[in-house]
């Protein structure tokens, strides 16, 4: 193994927590607004942990921005500028950053859209999840039809060049001409980037208590089936399992998280991932309740939790995003960026190559169509226990 790390791109993931509800679906850090939303305080907290956060970015320039929630659109066009005008004085960031932020349908005043853009949000991820009305109710979204396509072309009037639409299948009774028709209305609105990804049941959600009727697995291939053809006619590209977009327009952002690059985190319940030139690589988040993250924001007590990711995990938590990637990774900055050695990953590499789930390129490590089919199982042969059965994840020997 070698323990020194080549520091990756930083991106910084910034969690706004508020929803108008919360969908039966849904296992993320969001809490239904009750009452007016803490807009200037919320804000003052951000700027406040982003203050925490910039001795994490010393020496290094942030590439990326992901604004996600919770539902971003909440907040108004001038919060989010103040946003990003504090940001941009506290921590070093690049001129030309992606900087996306998640909006859903009718959480949308009219103008909005142009404020977003003017202070400095330059893509969207717009939360359709469908284009059908009674797949909407079932999945408790506040908005309609209507709403959706309102909103992807609103986005394109203001200025708009790049935006993502979040699609559901797989939904409670879904036909695959049922699926076809939302991609279709998607390319229809000039999609360059879809994430189309299967309703899965969460534990602690209302859907995993009261299961809704689901398509079985013949079904759901049926769907996947029709829908991916699709897209592929369309031009799009299957880049990650559950993103497809145009030549160049893949979220960066997202990239970087599944080619195991670094992130600041800033928000209640956000999540980040910093290394350094010593070998250490330290995941960590923030207390998860607003209220408390309020009050605590900017101090070391606004860190719910932080752990090292020691030399024996760090083949699963590699493998585990690269090998969502249809391209994988080049080996060698695979190696750079976790601090790894080819020979502690060459055994498990083999066996993977043997059951056809792996490329056979020396250069890179990517998932075949059948590994990715089966990538639980892929994965399964990179963790702790089975890389070196030997080592003891605990203590990071």
């Amino acid at each position: 193994m070698d323990t020194r790390l080549t520091p990756p791109p930083l991106g910084l993931y910034i969690h706004l927590p508020w929803c108008v509800q919360k969908c039966p679906y849904c296992d993320f850090n969001s809490h239904a607004l009750r009452g007016e939303l803490p807009e200037d305080d919320y804000i003052a907290a951000l700027l406040r942990d982003a203050d925490g956060e910039a001795a994490a970015a010393a020496g290094r320039v942030i590439e990326t921005i992901f604004i996600g929630g919770g539902t971003p659109s909440l907040f108004s066009e001038d919060a989010i500028e103040r946003l990003m005008q504090g940001l941009r004085a506290r921590l070093p960031i690049a001129p030309e950053a992606e900087i996306t932020l998640e909006a859903n349908p009718g959480t949308l005043e009219a103008g909005r859209f142009e404020g977003f853009l003017a202070a400095g949000i330059n893509r969207l991820s717009i939360g359709v999840q469908s284009f059908n009305d009674e797949k909407l109710r079932i999945l408790g979204r506040i908005h309609g039809v209507n709403d959706a396509i309102a909103a992807v072309e609103q986005a394109q009037k203001a200025g708009f060049k790049r935006f993502n639409i979040d699609l559901m299948h797989g939904l409670p009774e879904q036909t695959p001409e049922e699926a076809l028709a939302d991609v279709e209305q998607a390319l229809n609105l000039g999609a360059r980037h879809i994430s189309h990804y299967q309703l899965t049941l969460e534990p602690g959600t209302p859907f995993f208590t009261r299961p809704p009727r689901l398509p079985d697995d013949e079904q759901l291939a049926d769907i996947e089936a029709a829908c991916h053809a699709r897209l592929r006619q369309a031009g799009l590209e299957r880049y990650e399992i559950s993103a497809w977009s145009l030549p160049g327009e893949a979220c960066q952002h997202n990239l970087n998280y599944w080619q195991f690059g670094d992130y600041l985190a800033i928000g209640a319940g956000a999540h980040g991932k910093i290394s350094d030139s010593s070998g250490r690589i330290r995941r960590y988040s923030k207390m998860r309740m607003p209220r408390q993250f309020q009050q605590y924001a900017g101090s070391p007590e606004a860190i719910a939790e932080t752990r090292e990711v020691t030399i024996a995990e760090r083949p699963l938590e590699v493998m585990m995003n690269v090998l969502r990637l249809a391209e994988g990774m080049p080996a060698a900055e695979l190696l750079a960026r976790s601090g790894l050695g080819r020979d502690d990953l060459q055994p498990a590499l083999a066996r993977a190559q043997s059951q056809g789930w792996l490329q056979s390129d020396a250069e890179r490590i990517a998932p075949t169509e059948l590994g990715q089919r089966f990538l639980n199982d892929l994965l399964g042969l990179f963790m702790p226990e089975v890389v070196n059965p030997q080592t003891d994840s605990r203590n990071g020997a």
